[in-house]
């Protein structure tokens, strides 16, 4: 600790940089985690990339849904990339250090894109809702100016908001522990560490969490409501069957998604008793969705799956056999 305590005068100390001691409580066999989140990082950049070019090459995709879905596997690798490395560097080469302006950085970067993806599973269940509800207007409504002006609003609401949670954070002032016991710089990790008083941080934190994703998560939750009667008044179970599989694979990602974040905010309640289980389930909300996200839609959407066979060359390799 004393290479990131800077002694300002004889009784005075300055914290220039944390130190991420990894997962609490397990750091002796911590390393061992280290495989499945490279696969899962693997994973994560090989499919979205996929997903980009797919979208980009093939005008069929050239649709409101498939270009939100494009900029869902972008924001995946900015939060895949902004979180694995560093773990991967703690777990393997023991690089705990981080310095102040790259925690805070990390801090912004990892809020900036959690706040987009709920933004864009919220742009994705209103154009379902449309689709579905109003199938006739749907061509009318959602636009290429809609998905323009929604990306837009997008990038600038969930970029200026979440900028005071780390200004906030380094404002405190940390003087004498400079320990985090989490593999990423969390912002109540790392404010927990402040010799001052974090009532004002706290306050934003949650305020944050429920002006954004939590309106996200309602207005999603009453899109999916309105389908669902509009689907129950169709006669025909067929049609019903259609319906729902045209939003079942963003069904199943805002499941896993919303229902995290709450576990996880109940969880922070127990982590002193328990502060393996918030990190971890800290570090799997932040890990797995950028993985898990396009491989639900590439197993689940046939239009997905004829324009990757197309982009990877199966179909022209298929007609000639």
């Amino acid at each position: 600790m004393g290479t990131a305590l800077h002694e300002t005068n004889s009784s005075d100390f300055h914290v220039t940089e944390f130190i991420l001691l990894g997962f609490p409580g397990i750091h002796d066999f911590q390393h061992w985690i280290s495989l499945p989140m490279a696969l899962l990082y693997i994973v994560a950049l090989g499919a979205n990339i996929l997903i980009l070019i797919t979208v980009y090459c093939e005008p069929s995709l050239h649709q409101p849904m498939y270009q939100f879905l494009g900029i869902l596997a972008a924001v995946d690798i900015g939060l895949a990339t902004t979180s694995t490395p560093k773990i991967l560097a703690i777990l393997w080469f023991d690089a705990k250090t981080i310095s102040l302006p790259e925690c805070f950085a990390q801090i912004y970067a990892i809020h900036t894109f959690m706040c987009i993806e709920s933004s864009i599973f919220l742009c994705m269940a209103i154009d379902r809702y449309v689709a579905i509800c109003y199938p006739l207007r749907y061509p009318s409504i959602v636009t290429e100016a809609f998905v323009i002006k929604a990306t837009l609003t997008m990038l600038l609401r969930n970029s200026l908001l979440p900028m005071p949670v780390p200004v906030l954070a380094a404002q405190r002032q940390y003087c004498s522990r400079n320990e985090i016991d989490h593999c990423l710089c969390s912002n109540l990790g790392v404010i927990s560490l402040a010799c001052d008083d974090i009532t004002v941080n706290r306050f934003y934190q949650l305020t944050l969490a429920w002006i954004m994703v939590g309106s996200d998560m309602i207005l999603v939750c009453a899109s999916y409501a309105l389908i669902i009667c509009s689907v129950l008044r169709l006669n025909s179970t067929e049609a019903i069957s259609k319906a729902l599989s045209t939003c079942s694979s963003h069904l199943i990602l805002i499941l896993f998604y919303y229902p995290a974040i709450v576990i996880l905010s109940v969880t922070h309640l127990a982590g002193r008793r328990v502060p393996l289980i918030p990190v971890l389930l800290n570090v799997m909300h932040i890990v797995i969705p950028p993985s898990l996200n396009p491989v639900v839609y590439a197993l689940r959407t046939q239009e997905l799956k004829v324009a990757f066979q197309k982009v990877l060359g199966f179909s022209e390799y298929m007609s000639r056999k």
